[in-house]
């Protein structure tokens, strides 16, 4: 079971969740994400790739082609059904 999500809708918001992500890595909790609306353009950060590594990180396939269309997705693309799938699952769902 996803211990958080993490639900990620503006640019800012991807930069806070760095040291989120790392820090739920050190206590051995389970997190994972999702970006939609501008959020999306905060997985052009290597960082932000580097902590989500293992984690399941998805993309809004419609924020996706709108905000960064030109640029291959480093991440999972879906739907806001699978939104609402990963919040079904997780026990906290952040939202950034």
């Amino acid at each position: 079971m996803m211990e958080i999500l993490f639900h990620v809708t503006t640019e800012a918001g991807a930069r806070l969740l760095v040291p989120l992500a790392r820090a739920c890595r050190r206590a051995g909790r389970g997190f994972g994400a999702f970006f939609t609306h501008e959020g999306v353009r905060g997985l052009a950060d290597a960082d932000l790739l580097a902590a989500l590594e293992g984690a399941r990180a998805v993309a809004c396939e419609e924020s996706w082609h709108r905000y960064r269309a030109s640029a291959r997705c480093p991440v999972e693309l879906g739907s806001q059904t699978v939104n609402s799938t990963l919040v079904g699952t997780a026990r906290r769902v952040v939202s950034l």
